[in-house]
């Protein structure tokens, strides 16, 4: 199956094309001036030698990280299957980057955080051996004080702004050609009105005053 696989839940955004967990091709660009996402794809498929209707699979990372650059990717999975009858995969941008990892040959206990915003880290521990991985603590958000009093000595923490936190962590962010390797093993297929970014805290809002109303006639 040919799969082409959006990374951008970071400033890291990446593209890559793969077939049976095999990479054809990748793009990416890093910073906040980052260009149209198409150019990423474009460039990607052109160095595949593909057409966009040879696409079978988009497989979308969906955090948690940037909100704007998921729903981005989101976005461009959504409207390319109501123009293409292709499959799409939804995969924690979090996974993603502990078997990148993984294949790196890193091995043992691994905190991976990213920032939540408002004082709190999106967190989740995983085992790293053998060039595989396995969670061993759910996603979770927690106050910064919280998650560095759970990080044990022995543990390894990583993610794409872990040194901000933690002078001692490896900064390392998510890359489409991994999550593209771990969508060709993935069968849990949705349509494009299931994807919905990773996004723990509960939604909160306050609700506007009424307009205020103004006497014209006034002099």
């Amino acid at each position: 199956m040919k799969i082409l696989a959006l990374e951008f839940s970071t400033d890291r955004r990446s593209v890559a094309l793969t077939v049976g967990g095999r990479v054809l091709a990748r793009a990416e660009e890093s910073g906040t001036r980052a260009s149209h996402p198409f150019h990423l794809i474009r460039q990607a498929l052109s160095e595949a030698r593909l057409e966009q209707t040879e696409i079978e699979c988009l497989a979308v990372g969906v955090g948690p990280g940037s909100y704007t650059g998921i729903r981005t990717a989101i976005a461009i999975a959504q409207g390319w299957q109501l123009a293409r009858p292709v499959r799409l995969l939804a995969l924690n941008s979090l996974d993603c980057l502990a078997a990148q990892l993984a294949r790196e040959g890193r091995t043992g206990e691994w905190h991976l955080v990213v920032d939540a915003q408002r004082g709190d880290l999106y967190r989740a521990v995983y085992s790293l051996d053998g060039g595989e991985f396995a969670r061993l603590e759910p996603l979770a958000i927690a106050s910064l004080a919280e998650v560095r009093a759970s990080v044990p000595a022995s543990a390894h923490v990583a993610g794409p702004e872990a040194t901000r936190w933690f002078p001692e962590a490896l900064a390392a962010a998510p890359g489409a050609e991994t999550l593209g390797c771990l969508a060709a093993s993935r069968t849990q297929f949705l349509d494009g009105g299931q994807l919905e970014p990773i996004y723990l805290r509960e939604v909160s809002f306050v609700k506007a005053p009424p307009p205020r109303q103004l006497n014209l006639d006034e002099s």
